[in-house]
């Protein structure tokens, strides 16, 4: 077996550093050289994607496995609480995907590029670094305002300063009870050890240490001194040489446009509008939501303008533009058979030698290209040259998009010299929106029916503009490809509206029959719960659509059982965009946020759980308005997402059979910016033409019809609810994570767990199969009844924790149905 050199050997040799440590240390790291008056040695990540090419997959699974050890150490609630914050540049994209390990957590990154118009939150040196100062430019001004535990993740713990000078800073300002430091390699020092538990001591609060890697450098006397002759010893060899090799060619035009050269080509992404390129101003979420699913249309369109039968490709990113390289390098990666490989540019001054016992091989040098605050200057791109790719694939923001990038000496040029074809693809940079001063001082008051849905006025109010006539249905599968792509979101557009047959119209009459008395008695229990624990006269706020039904019902059950008249609403809720922070405001100036209860019909995996709750946390910081709640009270939790609910069965729950025709004639809720404006509701539809249809005030009355005879029991269900643990496990989430992976999906949004859920595919998706818990009865009758008609197979499944989990065809494109529109099992 052929030895392998440790890339540290050189420096090792010469200047006597050791590392000591783990045994990892050696796979994590190399040892290289810089120019730095402070510090001569500089610790090469194999495994952070900055200096040294690697997998995009090794890259993104270190940062994910660190996020999830810090879940680990959390708890999910206080994970569920907690904002990560990365540090520039070198950490930008490591922290984003701790953050994606942690979960919901919210990210930000440290920059050095000052944004015009955008309020610093914090600032703090890196004593070590070249360029110190960092600022933090969120957003949101409160999203490091929170109690909440703080992450901060770097690639490497050495001294701790930068660390303790960003908790310094920003406990004075924000101050909380737990941090969490995260980096691939603790390397501190045997005097710097206990530093940091004396400081936590200062502060008064938890600070907590994940590494994926632990041990220590030793520096001989002098190290210093020793390092910064041999970087200037062999500069000046390098700086001849390089003089004798350009000095014919810096007037020459770029070798990428140079008659004969493949050429270089711009790859139109496609990037997803007002998505953020990175965390500089945060990334919630609800973002990274969006992202995900644009990540495959995107990796598509590099992977076809990629040169035919590329072996070797590399994805290079751009100094603090870290994380979108990555991901896309990573979906890339997924669907090409060439080997991919990422790095990113740097400022970094590192000295190269072309020696296998040394880090740095390569460097190219190439002028800044976007403009910095500091001025103009040199840049690096490492290990590139003699690498052997086949193709580059510069990955830049529009702000670095100059003349300076295009110039013979500039960033494509030094690669096109080293790589036959060079692509380059633009991120739109992107700036936060100043807030306007136009706000109205007043919003419309809710719709009701008749107008506006064929329910009675006085049971709800519809916090939505009207968009009836508007043609905004599209057939399922089109859809379905649009969503997948990356090309539309799920929310501008409408299914058609599913026209059950007679069959099935009499098969849900039957379910209604058979389950009236039961979701009377939960609507009692989930009622008296609300009742009971989080107002007396709470305001009724449903999710639209499937919480309508519900609220109405709950509505009903508290004026029946107690003679209250309780407000009550419905408002839209976008997953992977928020609730509609208007109609929030409309709430707040009519209401007293804190009796606000938010209503839907059932959980699955909890997705609108989480978004909820991150809507309300950006919106009331937004807005300094505070008390709303974001726990849902729902009729059916089976995937033990929230506290309050009728029950966790998975039952099946009659208005999740059909559509708009058992909610009022409404349409699912529309978010588009070309109809719905800044300060405009949500939209939706009132399908008036489908009356003959409608069965919605049938299934009201059915279920209150129940009320007299379940009384007695909801409230002692209620009761034993009171004096029960009902903290949410989230095994649903779970559940799903491993269903996405043992059936190859590779996606949570594609699982829909839980009878509603699985009848929501079957209605508005591109199915692909149906997992059936195994002896499930009539509550999957209608289940069957669908999947037949559309040709979807029916699985049974041992030991499955919902009655049933809809899939949605993966990666979808319209060629996964057949003529007849049936699904074509992959």
């Amino acid at each position: 077996m052929k030895n392998v050199v440790w890339t540290g050997t050189w420096v090792a040799e010469r200047l006597g550093v050791e590392l000591v440590g783990d045994e990892r240390l050696s796979d994590l790291l190399g040892l290289a050289l810089r120019r730095n008056p402070r510090r001569a040695h500089l610790l090469v990540s194999n495994v952070l994607g900055k200096h040294v090419p690697q997998s995009p997959s090794v890259v993104y699974g270190h940062g994910f496995a660190l996020g999830r050890r810090v879940r680990e150490l959390l708890g999910a609630e206080d994970a569920g609480a907690a904002v990560v914050l990365g540090y520039a540049e070198t950490a930008t994209g490591l922290g984003h995907c701790v953050a994606d390990g942690v979960g919901l957590a919210p990210y930000l990154h440290s920059t050095r590029r000052p944004v015009p118009g955008v309020d610093t939150a914090g600032g703090f040196e890196e004593s070590h670094s070249h360029a110190t100062s960092h600022l933090l430019l969120p957003e949101n001004p409160a999203l490091l305002a929170g109690a909440g535990p703080l992450v901060l993740v770097d690639d490497e713990f050495s001294t701790g300063n930068t660390v303790l000078n960003t908790i310094r800073d920003l406990h004075a300002r924000y101050p909380r009870d737990r941090y969490v430091v995260v980096a691939l390699v603790d390397m501190r020092s045997a005097a710097d050890l206990g530093r940091l538990a004396e400081f936590a001591t200062e502060i008064g609060a938890r600070v907590d240490l994940v590494a994926a890697a632990r041990g220590t450098v030793n520096l001989p006397e002098g190290v210093l001194e020793k390092g910064q002759a041999l970087v200037a010893e062999h500069e000046t060899t390098e700086a001849t040489r390089t003089t004798e090799n350009t000095e014919t060619t810096k007037t020459a035009e770029p070798a990428y446009s140079r008659p004969g050269h493949p050429g270089a080509a711009r790859v139109e992404l496609g990037w997803p509008r007002g998505l953020p390129d990175g965390g500089r101003h945060g990334f919630t979420p609800g973002q990274r939501i969006r992202l995900d699913a644009a990540l495959p249309a995107m990796a598509a369109r590099v992977a076809e303008a990629l040169p035919e039968g590329a072996r070797r490709v590399l994805v290079l990113g751009f100094e603090e533009l870290m994380y979108a390289p990555l991901r896309l390098a990573r979906e890339l990666e997924q669907v090409v058979s060439a080997e991919v490989r990422y790095s990113t540019t740097t400022r970094s001054p590192v000295l190269a030698l072309d020696d296998p016992g040394y880090a740095i091989r390569t460097r190219l040098v190439f002028p800044a290209h976007d403009d910095p605050d500091d001025g103009p200057g040199e840049r690096y791109a490492y290990n590139v040259a003699g690498a052997g790719f086949d193709a580059a694939v510069a990955v830049v923001d529009s702000a670095a998009d100059t003349p300076a990038l295009h110039a013979p000496d500039g960033l494509l040029a030094q690669l096109a010299e080293h790589t036959p074809s060079v692509l380059l693809a633009v991120v739109p940079s992107y700036v936060p929106a100043r807030p306007s001063t136009e706000r109205p001082s007043m919003l419309p008051e809710p719709l009701r029916g008749p107008a506006f849905s064929s329910y009675a006025p006085d049971e709800v109010g519809w916090l939505l503009q009207d968009l009836s006539d508007v043609t905004l249905e599209a057939p399922t599968e089109e859809r379905e490809e649009a969503i997948q792509s990356g090309g539309a979101h799920y929310a501008e557009s409408l299914p058609v509206e599913y026209q059950p047959s007679p069959q099935y119209q009499e098969l849900f009459q039957t379910a209604l029959g058979t389950s009236a008395a039961r979701i009377a008695q939960a609507v009692g229990a989930v009622t008296e719960l609300v009742l009971a624990e989080r107002s007396p006269h709470p305001v009724l706020v449903s999710l639209a659509r499937a919480g309508t039904p519900v609220g109405v019902l709950m509505r009903r059950w508290a004026q029946h059982r107690h003679g209250l008249d309780l407000p009550h609403y419905a408002v839209s809720i976008v997953r992977g965009r928020g609730i509609d922070a208007n109609a929030l405001r409309w709430l707040a100036a009519h209401h007293d946020p804190a009796d606000v209860v938010f209503v839907d019909g059932w959980t699955g995996k909890g997705a609108i759980t989480r978004e909820l709750t991150e809507a309300i946390r950006e919106f009331e910081a937004a807005e300094g308005v505070t008390g709303f709640d974001p726990e849902i009270a729902v009729l059916a939790d089976p995937g033990s997402c929230v506290r309050t609910y009728g029950t966790r069965e998975d039952f099946l729950i009659p208005s999740a059979c059909l559509n708009s025709t058992v909610s009022g004639l409404i349409s699912r809720t529309v978010l588009r910016s070309d109809l719905v404006g800044e300060y405009d509701f949500h939209g939706a539809k009132f399908y008036r033409e489908l009356a003959g249809s409608d069965v919605s005030v049938d299934f009201l009355d059915a279920v209150a019809a129940h009320f007299p005879d379940v009384a007695d029991a909801a409230c002692a269900q209620a009761k034993e609810l009171l004096a029960t643990d009902r903290t949410p496990t989230w095994e649903g989430w779970a559940a799903v994570e491993r269903i996405s992976e043992e059936y190859e999906i590779h996606d949570v949004n594609l699982v829909k767990p839980g009878v509603g859920e699985t009848t929501r595919v079957l209605l508005r998706r591109v199915p692909w199969k149906i997992l059936a818990r195994a002896g499930a009865g009539t509550d999957l009758d209608h289940v069957r009844l669908l999947a037949q008609q559309r040709g979807v197979p029916v699985e049974e499944v041992d030991e499955l924790p919902y009655t049933c989990v809809g899939l949605i065809h993966p990666k979808y494109t319209r060629g996964a149905t057949g003529a007849d529109g049936k699904a074509v099992t992959v």
